[in-house]
Order: structure tokens, then sequence, then C-alpha cells
């Protein structure tokens, strides 16, 4: 795929400051899920030169917003944004990669310093770092010298080439995500301060090997992972430090070195930078056993939510989160409910694209059979036979209010609600990210009438119903995206790493420093 790419001027607007802002912003999962094209990016956001400066939401709105506020010329390069998936194909990451550098360089020399708004998790086919390499492919353009300035989740894996070749990372401070808008605005203030000579980022990382799930990983409240996040934003803007930020990895990838800790970046004092990072990146080892969490299996979570009063019981079917990489196509709580003898009002979420077309050459009000579950990704379980009426048929659009796509419009596909007795089952064509109920409200259900709920997220279910739940049970299924990686096999990353090894004999935190002089 080809586009026009149009640069603005390279002339100086009086003093103005140019800076170059481009993004390519996804999660992958290496355990399982489906390969991500340029159409998953396609159906989010996606959008090439002067294009990008219309956007006002997400990371990119905020630090576009940011930018204007100080009076910068922006050269807008790409910004990409999807739902979590497997890996980016060649073709996928190339193409948006080739994107992105030539618009920069058509922009060079006229350029003061590069913002990237990035995830920090992604993968392609033969890149097992994305960031990494797309930010060394950033820096060898544009020379040793001008700044560079990278906004990641703050579940990203951070490697020594992201370190190495960025002045500053910083990522988002919020799980669930509610600060991306902000953290493009941090992003853009770090790198106009650096710019316009205020600052001298110097960065340190330190990392323990801590692979957790996101289920005990809140920020809200006083939760391990809020501690740990709470003790690196009390340092932040005191005594020399420009920003801080406390890393839980993605825990679904494989590569080598992976682990949890903190990034660090002061002004002029790298030795500043290591000590806070690693004393960071020591409370998080010494928290690791509050960062698992308790599961169930399916029939114990619904027995106990049987005894309740009242609805809705959650069943979190964490391993099958699309917005972990996962296909979203499991039907194992769904099974389980229907082994009961009189299943109770529930609603369930699968992706399966045959049975959502089956549904719609149906029609509404149609009573059909067939295979429902696990096509997408089959290794984590089979098939179920399913037979009941459809009860109503959707295009799959809807939109998202508040997170990463805020006002953006997702797209689930050709989708129905198709209900076997008391269970309301909503069949996508695509997996989308969850971020409240709005996939379920955009077709009608309303969680509040159901005795249970599957979600299939650790984390975001929070903010659609942590107001009328009356339980919740996270459960023990099979999936790429588990609760818990005491029993998934790696290949790259190396042992030891908790929670398979609970005690690491005389464990240093791995630091990564560098300065700019390190890249003359």
């Amino acid at each position: 795929m080809t586009h026009t790419i149009t640069i603005e001027s390279t002339e100086r607007i009086g003093e103005k400051k140019r800076i170059a802002v481009g993004s390519i912003l996804t999660e992958c999962n290496q355990l399982g899920g489906l390969p991500i094209d340029l159409d998953w990016f396609a159906r989010y956001d996606l959008h090439y030169g002067e294009d990008v400066l219309a956007l006002e939401t997400g990371v990119i709105g905020g630090a576009l917003e940011a930018l204007r506020k100080r009076a910068a010329a922006i050269a807008p390069l790409i910004c990409a944004s999807t739902c979590p998936g497997g890996s980016m194909t060649v073709d996928c990451y190339g193409t948006l990669k080739r994107e992105l550098l030539q618009r920069l360089e058509q922009s060079l020399p006229a350029v003061d310093g590069v913002l990237l708004l990035l995830h920090g998790s992604a993968i392609a086919d033969g890149v097992g770092d994305v960031e990494g390499d797309l930010i060394a492919a950033v820096r060898q353009l544009v020379g040793p010298q001008l700044p560079i300035v990278v906004t990641l989740d703050c579940h990203a894996h951070i490697t020594e080439v992201m370190a190495r070749d960025a002045d500053a990372l910083l990522a988002w401070e919020t799980y669930p995500h509610a600060d991306s808008f902000s953290t493009g605005q941090r992003g853009a203030a770090l790198l106009m301060d650096t710019v316009e000579g205020i600052c001298q980022p110097m960065m340190a990382v330190a990392k323990v090997p801590v692979l957790t799930s996101g289920i005990n990983g809140t920020t809200e409240g006083d939760g391990p992972f809020a501690r740990i996040m709470k003790l690196a934003k009390s340092h932040e803007g005191r005594n020399g430090i420009l920003s801080t930020s406390a890393i839980l990895v993605h825990p679904y990838l494989d590569q080598p070195g992976m682990g949890s800790g903190a990034v660090v970046v002061s002004d002029g004092d790298i030795e500043k930078a290591v000590g806070l990072a690693e004393e960071i990146a020591r409370l998080y080892w010494a928290s690791r056993h509050d960062l698992e969490c308790d599961v169930h299996t399916p029939e114990e979570a619904i027995a106990a939510g049987l005894e309740s009063d009242g609805g809705p019981v959650l069943l979190i079917e964490t391993a099958d989160c699309a917005g972990g990489g996962a296909a979203g196509d499991s039907v194992a709580t769904l099974r389980a409910l229907l082994q009961l003898e009189d299943p109770p009002s529930s609603i369930v979420p699968v992706v399966d694209p045959a049975a959502a077309a089956a549904c719609h050459r149906a029609g509404a009000g149609a009573r059909v059979s067939f295979l429902l579950g696990h096509h997408q990704d089959p290794k984590w379980g089979s098939p179920m036979e399913v037979e009941g009426v459809v009860h109503a048929l959707s295009d799959g659009h809807f939109r998202y209010v508040g997170g990463i796509w805020d006002n953006v419009e997702g797209d689930m596909g050709a989708s129905a609600v198709f209900t076997i007795g008391a269970i309301q089952v909503l069949i996508t064509t695509h997996a989308t990210y969850d971020w409240a109920d709005e996939q379920i409200r955009s077709v009608g259900l309303d969680p509040a009438q159901a005795k249970f709920v599957v979600v299939k997220n650790p984390m975001n279910y929070r903010n659609a119903y942590s107001s009328i739940a009356v339980q919740a049970f996270v459960l023990d299924t099979p999936g790429p995206t588990p609760a818990t990686l005491r029993h998934n096999p790696f290949h790259h990353m190396g042992r030891p790493f908790f929670p398979v090894d609970e005690e690491i004999p005389g464990l240093e935190p791995t630091v990564f420093a560098f300065r700019q002089s390190d890249r003359c």
C-alpha cells in the first residue's frame, strides 16, 4: 500500500521548534492470538501525514495539544493503533515502519526533536522488539544528538536497545488505562523542555524477573502495583527527577530478559536515576507474591455465585482477553454454564466469524444450530454444538467512551445476540478491546439484569461493573492470557523468574543506563 506523503515546508516559522510525531501502537501475544495485519489498524486508528493533525483524543491527542500550547511546529508522520493480537505480519509492520521513516526522512534536517507514541510490547514476524527496532531506525536517521522521547504503556517490555537509542521513555500511570491523553502531554512537554535546553534528560531502567498478570495490577487503592507506582511518582518533579515510570511487563511475550521494574529520567544525573530505578525495582521484587492471584474453575465459581443473592456475578475469563492478544473465542465458561440443569440469565461474549455469519444468514428470530468457539485459536479448546434463537443482529459498530480510544468507533464486524435458553451469547466477527461495556450495550444487552456476566479482561471490567457486581471470580481456564504464568512454557525467556522461581538467591536488578555521549 502506498500513500502520498505531504510534509509541511521545511522552512522555520520564526523561532518555532519543529517536532516530528509518529505512533505505531499495539500489544502482541506470543502464546496465542491471531496475526495482526493492516486491516486491524484500519478498524481502529490508521492515519497518515496531515490527517494525524486532526486527532484529538488518546495519547496522540494529548501530545498534539501540548505541542501546540508550546507553539511548536508539528511534522506529522503516522498514527497507527489497534486492538492487541498475535504478532504483526511482516507486511503490516514493514508498511507502517516504512511510512513513518519516509515521512521523517523528508522532514529532515528541519526537525528539532522526535516524539514517538508506542506501546512497548509489540512484535512482528522476525522482529522480537518492534519498539527497539523502530527507535533504532529513527536514531539512525536523525543522528546521535537529536532528542527522541518515547511514550509507552506501563505494560512495556523495555529492552536495552530502547533505552540506548531514546533520550527518555515514559509510561502511562494508570491501570485501568485512563491517562493516555495526559501521557501524550507529558511526553511532549519533556521533549520540548529538552529541545529548548531547559533540561538534559539522563535515563536508567531497572528490572527484576517478575512475570505476573494484570489481575492485581491496578494503580487504584492500596494494591501492590499501586504502592509501587506511588513510590515512583512520589519522586517525580523533585530533586532533579524529571519522570518516573513503574512497569508491570506484559507477560504474554516470550522474549529474553523480560521483567518488571522502573524507568527514571533525571536532569543530568545518571547516578541519581540509577539509584531510584533500582529502589523501585527492589520494591517490585518484594511485592511479587502480592501480584499473584487466586483462581477458580468455572464450575467452582458458578456454584459459589448461585449461592449469592442477586447479580450480576462476574466470571472473569482472563485467559481469553482480547486486550492481551487472545482471540476471544473461548467457550470454556459457556460450556460450564450449559452444564447446569436450568442455567440462569447470563451474558457471554464469543468471537466466531462463522457462527456470526450463520446467524446473519438465518435472520432474526430463526432457530439454528452450529459449532461455536475455538475456531480462531483452536489450541485452547474444542468447539461445542449449540442450538438457540437468533435474537438480534448488528453490524458490530460501537463507540468507545473513555480510555485509550475515547470516542473512536470500534468494529466487531457482523455480530449477533444468540439466545440459548436464558443465556445470551454475543457472537462477533472480530475481537475488540474491552474498555467498559460498550460492546454489549451496543446490541441492547443489560448486564444489570443478568445473574452471570462473563468478562474477558483482567482489569477493565471494573470500569463497567464495579458499582453493580455482587461478586467476581477469576477463572482458571485455558488460553493465551492466563491469570498466572506458573504453568506457561517459555522458549526464549530463560529461568529463573517469578512465579516459577519464588526465590532467586543473590538477585540484583538488571540495569540499563546510557548518556547521550554513549551514542556518539
